[in-house]
């Protein structure tokens, strides 16, 4: 029997990944921790929301690492990846939003992945300061932090690659850049023949930044995708709180005005926060903009979704009328066998492994033996973590 997903709108299932191992210092993997100590489960619960907090991963830091100068820490990257994607299984299982805390952004990988469990094909709107195209051949620092979008798209490393059993965890014309203020020379010949989609920040400030935003979620969401949102921070035009940020870009307004966009789709399947460092917050002015900007987006997402389930559903007394209607009429034979295939309701998934086990089911009832089966470029900047 397939297994149905009824969403909870107004559930969060919070998860920590605190790992800096794939960045090029300490610091990220404190990121889940002090935006729990700044009150952000307690002003998502004041918002309207049921709040599961499933605690965090164990701690991956940064070290320095010599010996792999092409692609550092990838023994302590894949533990955090291995760590969060069940995890992320879970909360999609749960019927609650994952929403997930986390220091690197390589942990991009380990959020897919657990989304796909349950949804056969998954987009990723990727909004980050940083195109992260580099690849162990192109990089010139072996930061993986700057490699996560070529390991999703199953270039790179081959144990990230082959994180994934089937790669690519997403297809290219399904991933969307959004922000990119930073593009390495090697990333600008890559995107000249990329399917990627990309909207740069001087693209979003062209169209609008929630022109853009819609423009972005219908390229990668027109197939009927579910889709991941990544939220790097240093995507904000200088916000101080990260390992690398940058001036010009995108303005704290025009991320909130993307983000609401984003965030209001009932395809959203999981929402990550990334690259907050706290040593660089002393005065908690950094975790408090991030819980404010997360709040007034995810109390516009659940306001939206309500409305939507208010207006699907039927008035009390047209439904108890149809109800009795329905019981007093009396059964017909249908001539054709109903169709063994489930179909999901706005708020509604099933799982895809079920779903392929049904399948194979029905097939081998009806045939034993049978086997069925251009962007221009944006401003370079040397704090790049390439």
């Amino acid at each position: 029997m397939a297994v149905k997903i009824v969403r909870q709108t107004n559930k969060i299932a919070l998860l920590g990944a605190p790992s800096s191992a794939a960045a090029m210092s300490a610091g990220h993997e404190g990121a889940p921790t002090a935006l729990r100590a700044a009150g952000l489960v307690e002003r998502l619960k004041a918002i309207g929301y049921a709040v599961a907090d499933l605690g965090d991963d164990p701690v991956q830091l940064y070290k320095p690492d010599e010996e792999s100068p092409r692609a550092r820490n990838l023994t302590r990257v894949l533990a955090s990846l291995e760590s969060l994607k069940p995890r992320v299984e879970q909360a999609v299982k749960s019927a609650a939003l994952p929403l997930i805390l986390a220091g690197d952004c390589s942990v991009a990988l380990a959020t897919v992945a657990g989304a796909r469990r349950y949804f056969r094909k998954v987009s990723m709107i990727y909004m980050d300061r940083d195109a992260d195209l580099n690849t162990p051949a192109t990089t010139v620092t072996g930061c993986v932090d700057g490699m996560v979008v070529s390991h999703l798209a199953g270039r790179g490393a081959a144990e990230l690659v082959r994180f994934w059993g089937e790669p690519p965890l997403v297809r290219e014309p399904d991933l969307a850049l959004f922000g990119v203020a930073r593009l390495d020379p090697p990333e600008e010949q890559l995107l000249a023949t990329s399917p990627l989609r990309r909207y740069l920040a001087s693209d979003v400030q062209r169209l609008g930044a929630a022109a853009a935003a819609h423009a972005a979620i219908e390229r990668i969401r027109g197939n009927g995708y579910q889709f991941v949102l990544h939220f790097d921070v240093d995507v904000i035009a200088d916000f101080a709180a990260t390992n690398y940020p940058g001036s010009g870009g995108l303005s704290l307004a025009e991320v909130r005005e993307a983000l609401l966009v984003f965030a209001q789709q009932r395809e959203l399947a999981a929402f990550e926060i990334t690259a907050y460092n706290p040593t660089k917050d002393r005065d908690g002015s950094g975790a408090k903009l991030i819980i404010e900007l997360l709040a007034e987006v995810l109390e516009a997402r659940l306001k939206t979704l309500q409305a939507a389930e208010a207006a699907l559903a039927p008035p009390p007394v047209a439904a108890a009328g149809a109800a009795g209607r329905a019981s007093a009429a009396p059964p017909e034979k249908s001539s054709a066998a109903p169709d063994p295939t489930p179909v999901a309701a706005p708020s509604e998934a099933w799982s895809s492994d079920s779903l392929d086990l049904d399948s194979e089911a029905n097939s081998s009832d009806e045939s034993s033996g049978t086997s069925s089966d251009a962007s221009e470029s944006s401003e370079e900047s040397s704090g790049s973590h390439s």
